[in-house]
């Protein structure tokens, strides 16, 4: 959809929502960012280094986000933008019918997160790292697709209900046009339990099976395995939150990356010629202050795009940087204001696998990056 198609939408929707139609919700938030990166470091706004023998600093808009919600009985309706100096983009479009009796089967069809793991639906006004983890941006890139999803809970009243099901079939390309015949299965299973108003915990189990277009209708596997886990306690030093998920499982790419299709036209036919095992995941602590509206953030996320090759091994019999595994430890400092508004200063180390056989990545990369956002949101 153009961006001319998406202004008229956007402006239908809110035409709706000042004129009467009481169902339509509006809501969003704003991201203004500064990051400041060593000089091989990408940064998410602005330009990349124009001069990678020293180290650069970008401002810009990381998110600028608008959410129209519609309700009307048993179906609603979601549409948002995503409005930054890059242009406009849509970032979720679907519609959701749940069952008029019990409440239990939800059916969702159009753009929407996909549901694998915690950290993809967890939204980025709330999240208390700057960006989900390696392996997300890379497995998952835009967190969203194209497809449909039925969702299965009892009520709240049902010792059920701390079970949650979620399943469905995807383009599997992303929030970018359907470009092949194939549709990707992706499942979560969760369960979470509040013992009381002080202890809170929950654990899930995601699969996710697919195919990657190789070339002449011939098609390559893409299978992932996933574990997630949260736990949240209140005590005197306030609320203590700890959560984290580790993902295997196959993935087919090129020599220089393993990231998943995510473009609007067919990949060339080299593209997919690479199968990797791959490993990773993440764990971060979030740690109140007592009462004080301040947190501090400790992340360490890895992401091995091939965890059969090690070391001196990358560089051999054809294989390349889409080989080289990252860690990144990162720290900050997260201010919540009021409702409203948060600040957030937040470090990252990125490590990179090393090689002699293998330009450029013989030692460590400068590439950490450095970041500070204020936050509104509406």
């Amino acid at each position: 959809m153009n961006q001319k198609k998406i202004t008229i939408a956007a402006l239908a929707l809110m035409a709706m929502a000042t004129t009467g139609f009481a169902q339509v919700k509006i809501s969003g938030y704003v991201q203004g960012q500064f990051q400041y990166g060593e000089p091989n470091a990408a940064l998410k706004v602005g330009t990349a280094n124009d001069n990678t023998d020293e180290d650069f600093n970008r401002i810009g808009l990381r998110r600028g986000r608008v959410k129209f919600t519609a309700e009307n009985g048993i179906a609603s309706g979601v549409f948002q933008l995503d409005i930054t100096e890059k242009g406009l983009g849509i970032k979720d479009a679907y519609l959701t019918i749940k069952d008029k009796w019990q409440g239990i089967v939800a059916v969702k069809a159009g753009i929407f997160d996909r549901p694998f793991g915690y950290e993809i639906s967890y939204s980025s006004s709330q999240r208390e790292s700057p960006e989900r983890s390696t392996i997300f941006q890379t497995l998952f890139p835009d967190e969203r697709d194209l497809g449909a999803m039925i969702t299965l809970q009892a009520p709240s009243t049902s010792a059920w209900s701390i079970l949650k099901l979620e399943a469905g079939l995807f383009a599997g390309n992303g929030i970018k046009l359907e470009t092949d015949n194939e549709k990707d299965f992706i499942g979560h299973l969760s369960a979470s339990k509040s013992i009381d108003d002080n202890f809170k915990f929950g654990v899930g189990v995601s699969y996710y099976n697919g195919k990657v277009y190789k070339n002449a209708e011939q098609f390559v596997k893409r299978e992932y395995f996933g574990f997630d886990a949260q736990l949240a306690v209140i005590s005197v030093l306030g609320m203590t939150k700890l959560h984290g998920e580790y993902l295997f499982g196959s993935q087919p790419g090129s020599r220089t990356s393993s990231k998943s299709p995510n473009a609007s036209t067919l990949p060339a036919a080299d593209t997919y010629n690479y199968m990797r095992d791959f490993a990773g995941g993440y764990v971060m602590l979030v740690q109140d202050f007592g009462t004080l509206p301040l947190s501090a953030v400790v992340k360490y996320d890895v992401y091995d795009p091939n965890a059969k090759l090690k070391g001196n091994d990358i560089g051999l019999n054809d294989s390349g940087v889409g080989d080289v595994s990252f860690n990144t430890l990162g720290f900050g400092l997260l201010w919540r204001a009021n409702s409203n508004i948060r600040l957030q200063a937040f470090y990252e180390m990125v490590t990179n696998e090393k090689s002699n056989n293998l330009a450029n990545y013989a030692s460590d990369r400068k590439d950490n990056v450095f970041t500070l956002r204020l936050q509104y949101k509406f």
